[in-house]
């Protein structure tokens, strides 16, 4: 088992000349896309991170963001431009993959369609001429972790998707790494089998006692999963914390909107000061913030001005007229079960809240452009720079 160290990690990939020749003023790229520099595209800046032994590590964050490229250059299918990679102790920057002693699983199941489940399984063992005995062993204690013992004699084309991707795992784990890699393996499964598999991957973590580094662009996926879930955007690390930590206390707006399902309402709002309390003015209203933003805005002596407020839909709560922080008129309204989905529009802005079902006649009110008339407390709102995006208290 190991720590995993990144440190001042770098990946550019270097522009072709058809790209070089388009932009002929690289100052003014940059402007566009600070990706792009004279050196290349930079797919991954100055990424740093620890990995405690045994931890899970998510790396999350939309299409393009580097956290594949992040991945494979520590499996090594990716030279490291700048910084260094230790596995351990060791400085791994030209270690072949072969020979870090990782083990990876990928999108694609990547089985060999003419061996057995059990000769997929062992074809890694194989290749390390280890004894029968002991391929058989491990083969069966893998296969007997992930409930597929009794595929061992059937081909790929004969099992499921899930079960082809536990053969995939399976494959992963007879050879003992010390670093398990896995880049999406869930992503070309329906919603039923993702929810299946992730069980399974989170009982495979308290079976296999290694470290795990997971690439997901679904953030339901890492919120499950990580011990502490990395995001990412632009190749950039834009927060690092456990699943809790990154909900509660988003470190911006792109973090604030990427975590949570509906994603976090954003408006435009006022924070005012009087007296050296604060206060947030919407639709009319002056609304005094919570003791902590209180104490933490006083103490950083935090200007008034136009500011992002961040709601989750569930902390939005209905209200009478004469008691609502805000107005808006319904949209439409999704019925989910145990609750409704309340898509509202406040201007040219939307809103998603969840409220609980109350019952047909309470899901009568939900018409088609009628009013309706929220409240929340202040406790759990967001306040962003409006300019940087930066969360007015900080992030984790």
């Amino acid at each position: 088992m190991a720590q995993v160290t990144l440190k001042g990690v770098q990946k550019i990939y270097p522009l072709d000349e058809g790209r070089k020749a388009r932009k002929a003023d690289p100052a003014e790229g940059r402007e566009k896309n600070s990706q792009y520099t004279e050196k290349g595209f930079i797919a991954v800046q100055d990424f740093n991170l620890d990995i405690e032994d045994r931890e899970f590590i998510v790396l999350v964050g939309p299409s393009g963001c580097g956290k594949s490229t992040t991945l494979r250059m520590i499996a090594g299918l990716e030279e490291i431009t700048a910084g260094e990679l230790y596995i351990g102790d060791r400085l791994v920057n030209e270690v072949a993959a072969k020979d870090r002693d990782i083990a990876m699983v990928f999108q694609s199941y990547a089985l060999y369609p003419h061996m057995t489940v059990y000769d997929n399984m062992a074809f890694a063992l194989k290749l390390r001429r280890l004894p029968k005995d002991e391929i058989d062993r491990a083969v069966r204690e893998a296969a007997d972790i992930l409930d597929i013992a009794e595929y061992l004699k059937r081909k790929p084309k004969a099992l499921s998707g899930g079960q082809r991707q536990r053969v995939a795992i399976g494959r992963a784990i007879v050879r003992r790494p010390q670093v398990f890699l896995m880049d999406e393996p869930l992503s070309n499964l329906d919603a039923k089998l993702r929810n299946q598999m992730r069980a399974e991957i989170i009982k495979l973590r308290q079976k296999v006692d290694t470290t795990f580094i997971y690439v997901t662009h679904d953030q339901v996926e890492a919120m499950t999963l990580g011990d502490r879930i990395v995001i990412m955007k632009d190749g950039l690390i834009q927060q690092t914390g456990t699943p809790q930590e990154v909900f509660d206390h988003p470190a911006n707006l792109f973090v604030a909107g990427f975590i949570g399902s509906p994603q976090m309402n954003f408006f435009e709002v006022t924070l005012k000061e009087k007296e050296g309390r604060y206060f947030i003015a919407v639709d009319g209203n002056e609304i005094a913030l919570c003791d902590e933003m209180q104490a933490a805005f006083k103490e950083g002596k935090v200007r008034g001005g136009e500011v992002i407020l961040g709601i989750r839909p569930e902390h939005i709560a209905l209200s009478e007229e004469s008691l609502a922080h805000m107005s808006a008129t319904v949209d439409v309204s999704e019925m989910m079960g145990s609750s409704i989905h309340l898509h509202a529009k406040k201007g040219e802005k939307s809103l998603v809240a969840i409220i609980p079902d109350q019952g047909w006649s309470h899901r009568a009110s939900f018409q088609y452009g009628s009013p309706v008339f929220f409240t929340f407390d202040t406790e759990v709102i967001h306040l962003f720079d409006k300019d940087t995006g930066a969360n007015l208290l900080g992030g984790t």
